[in-house]
């Protein structure tokens, strides 16, 4: 079904940032001094430099709209019984998470720096290695120019480690091949790839494509945080710190628990309890389509996760609080 089309969207996401990406890096400066101005010369003064940009922001967030459905089909049809497969693209969700957190860090704006800093700051929970550790990764005792270099360079390589692990992650797919919504034997039905299948990801890619753009033409700010218009400046707090709409669950479930590496834990374990799948599956029957108490669990999860992000966009005060925690317990 139409589920099983977010894999190739995922593989033009990918390239269409790659492409963008490469594009950006031709103009921009990884020093705290210039890179807020590289970014603004990248907009207004490049031919095109504003396209370039924007698709670069709206295909992250596009990105992680279709990796989050892409795991969500994989959870309800059983493809996660698939190992190999499931456990190498869990490994590419977090390479994912490291790319689009280094990235945000680079446009060097308020809430780029302050992201970082909560965020590496995680670093210090962990005992006894958590000082030496973030001073290790900062390149010094603050968030400083070396930082924004090495992040600049993390994110440009990282994506080559995602084309190596999407390759790997399809080749492992073809040893047994793609579920289907009764998560029986698809032998049967195998058909050539094209015209068939190749058809029917052109729809939903040519809608994904047209929304890009019509988020581009008409609201290319969207996504974005006001605070981050502002060059990064240490001696100003923004009233409320937040990451990139992706990262709210987690982070809301960080932010839920009143103790630094309690939450540190709960945020690593939000996303790699997605490994355990595989092992815990107890049912005879793959797929939800025939498991009732399943798919009300299922649903459960879907809107506890959209509950956390919205709690997270909020600031920190009741009952706001209170609903990140009840959330993160779900």
């Amino acid at each position: 079904s139409t589920w099983w089309n977010f894999g190739s969207m995922l593989l033009t996401c990918s390239a269409l940032q790659i492409i963008t990406g490469f594009f950006l890096a031709i103009h921009y400066t990884a020093n705290i001094n210039l890179a807020f101005s590289s970014i603004i010369h990248i907009t207004r003064d490049v031919p095109y430099g504003w396209i370039m940009q924007n698709t670069h922001a709206i295909g992250a967030s596009i990105f992680f709209i279709c990796i989050y459905i892409h795991i969500a089909r994989g959870l309800y049809y059983g493809s996660y019984l698939n190992k190999e497969v499931w456990l190498s693209g869990t490994t590419l969700l977090i390479t994912l998470m490291a790319t689009a957190f280094f990235g945000y860090v680079l446009p060097w704006g308020q809430m780029s720096f302050w992201a970082a800093t909560v965020i590496t700051n995680l670093l210090t929970a962990v005992p006894y290695l958590g000082n030496s550790l973030t001073t290790w990764l900062w390149g010094g005792f603050s968030i400083n120019d070396p930082t924004l270099t090495r992040f600049f360079a993390l994110h440009f390589i990282l994506p080559f480690a995602i084309i190596s692990l999407s390759s790997i992650h399809i080749m492992l797919l073809h040893t047994e091949g793609s579920s289907n919504p009764l998560g029986t034997n698809s032998d049967i039905d195998k058909i050539p790839f094209h015209p068939y299948h190749s058809h029917k990801d052109m729809l939903l890619l040519a809608i994904m494509l047209s929304a890009l753009f019509i988020i581009l033409s008409f609201a290319p700010d969207m996504f974005n945080d006001p605070e981050n218009f502002s060059k990064a400046n240490p001696l100003v707090t923004p009233q409320h710190i937040k990451p990139e709409w992706y990262f709210l669950f987690a982070y809301g479930i960080l932010r839920s628990i009143p103790n630094k590496l309690g939450g540190t834990i709960a945020l690593v374990l939000s996303v790699t309890i997605l490994f355990t799948t595989p092992f815990t599956h107890t049912s005879n029957v793959r797929s939800m389509a025939f498991r009732p108490l399943a798919q009300l669990t299922f649903w459960v999860l879907i809107a506890t996760f959209i509950m956390i992000t919205w709690s997270a966009t909020k600031p920190v005060e009741a009952p706001f609080t209170m609903i990140g925690q009840i959330t993160s317990i779900l």
